[in-house]
């Protein structure tokens, strides 16, 4: 499944990419492929590609992902995508 997360944290687009790249080898256990792009200083948007979604949640609820995301303010918007055509 792709999803698109709309992520606003009051840290930097640094600090929120490096947290992701710590988690990357949970992560690859569901996401096949991710890209994050840069809205602003305090904004990003990551494309993915879901292979287990309950694997996505358990990750999100996890202890050391919600201590970061009360840390920094985090709050993840979630959108799920089709392709068209």
């Amino acid at each position: 499944m792709n999803l698109c997360m709309v992520s606003t944290f009051d840290c930097t687009v640094d600090d929120f990419k490096a947290f992701v790249k710590k988690m990357e080898s949970d992560i690859s256990k569901f996401c096949s492929e991710y890209e994050i792009a840069e809205v602003n200083e305090h904004k990003a948007v990551t494309l993915c590609n879901i292979t287990d979604m309950e694997g996505l949640q358990e990750l999100m609820t996890s202890p050391a992902v919600v201590e970061w995301d009360t840390a920094n303010n985090c709050v993840d918007v979630i959108y799920s995508l089709e392709q068209m055509g």
